[in-house]
C-alpha cells in the first residue's frame, strides 16, 4: 500500500502502478538479480535475450524470458523493440531495460550500482556475435 500523496517524500516513487515491495521481492531472486545486474552493466543498458543468455550460461533462453516477464509484470524492466520494417536481418529486435521507477528504487536502496556492474560486464570475454549485438543500435536511439 502506498502512503497518501501528501505523505510521499521526494525520494519515494509516486507512480501508483509501481509496487516497490513487489518489485524488490521479485528483483532479489538470485537468478533475476543476475539478469538485472547484466542489464545495468550492459554498455547500452538494454541487452537482448541472446546477450543475457550468453552472460547467464546456467539459464536457458526460455528461463530468461520467464524471468524477464516476471520483472516486466512488476515494473522493473520494459521491452523496447524495433518495428517490423526497421528490424535487421539475423539480429534481435527486442531489448530489455530498467524502468525509471526501478532505477530510482535501486538507487535509494544501494542496489545494482551502475559503475560496478558495468566494470563486471566489460570484464567478460565475448564472442564476435555478442560484441556485434552489443554495438547495434537500439530502438529510440
Amino acid at each position: 500500500m502506498h502512503p497518501p500523496a501528501e505523505a510521499v517524500g521526494q525520494d519515494e516513487t509516486t507512480d501508483e502502478s509501481f509496487d516497490t515491495w513487489r518489485a524488490l521481492q521479485r528483483a532479489t531472486d538470485t537468478k533475476r538479480a543476475d539478469i538485472i545486474a547484466d542489464i545495468v552493466g550492459h554498455p547500452r543498458g538494454a541487452p537482448t535475450v541472446e546477450e543475457l543468455d550468453y552472460m547467464n550460461p546456467p539459464l536457458s533462453s526460455d528461463a530468461i524470458r520467464r524471468h524477464l516477464d516476471t520483472l516486466e509484470a512488476v515494473g522493473v524492466v520494459r521491452v523496447r523493440e524495433f518495428e517490423p520494417g526497421n528490424r535487421l536481418r539475423d539480429f534481435p529486435y527486442q531489448f530489455f531495460e530498467l524502468t525509471d521507477d526501478a532505477r530510482t528504487l535501486f538507487d535509494q536502496n544501494g542496489l545494482f550500482p551502475e559503475t560496478a556492474w558495468q566494470r563486471q560486464y566489460q570484464a567478460v570475454e565475448k564472442t564476435s556475435r555478442i560484441r556485434d549485438i552489443e554495438t547495434m543500435p537500439r530502438p529510440d536511439e
